[in-house]
């Protein structure tokens, strides 16, 4: 049985050399590539491909949001992470989200053959760099739900296009608001998370991974 294979990637390069990877064993099919979040949920429904190998540190829609979503419209598709985040946090967060898989990039080669195998057949996988105890002394032991959990998808959405430099403006556009909706958004933000400016917001999602650091 072929494994039908989309690549989700904001780095060409990336997307490259995981296709001629995938491509060299005869039971990968990559059917499609796409560089942000929102080009990725695009091409998972109109492609149905059996698994979605995706980054999490993507401009426009990072990859946690977008495997959510991924997850609610595509629930036959499995998701297999491939971040360079190794906290208990990202991973968390990401199998929260819906994620079957999770691989570290610097594990990426042999292992990543095995990791897809693993999660179209239904299985969980957690990739072998990371301890299977992180993620359940996590889930076990965390005394406070982090503050993202606080956010609802639209206010997720909307402090990525924040922190990305855009404008309110430009954010109503992407999101179908308008300007006055995403200022009613932030401000609602910046209250729920006891944030007290704009630079400081920008931060709280640099750091808990909405957005790319470039």
């Amino acid at each position: 049985m072929t494994i039908r294979v989309l690549l989700v990637d904001d780095h060409a390069i990336v997307r490259d050399g995981l296709r001629f990877l995938l491509e060299a064993h005869d039971d990968f099919e990559v059917v499609g590539g796409a560089a942000n979040g929102r080009e990725a949920v695009r091409a998972a429904r109109d492609l149905r491909p059996d698994v979605v190998i995706m980054d999490l540190a993507m401009p426009e829609l990072n990859g946690t949001e977008a495997t959510q979503q991924i997850h609610d419209t595509c629930p036959a598709t499995q998701v297999l992470v491939l971040s360079m985040h190794s906290t208990a946090e990202h991973i968390y967060r990401a199998f929260q989200a819906g994620a079957q898989g999770y691989l570290l990039k610097e594990s990426a080669g042999p292992e990543l053959l095995s990791a897809v195998r693993t999660v179209h057949a239904g299985h969980r996988y957690l990739s072998q760099k990371i301890a299977g105890t992180v993620v359940d002394d996590y889930i076990r032991e965390r005394h406070a739900a982090s503050p993202l959990e606080s956010l609802s998808g639209r206010e997720r959405q909307i402090l990525q296009q924040i922190a990305e430099g855009k404008s309110s403006a430009e954010t109503a556009r992407a999101l179908c608001l308008s300007p006055k909706t995403v200022e009613t958004y932030r401000s609602r933000m910046m209250k729920k998370l006891g944030i007290p400016d704009f630079s400081a917001l920008v931060r709280f999602a640099i750091q808990h991974g909405l957005t790319p650091l470039e």
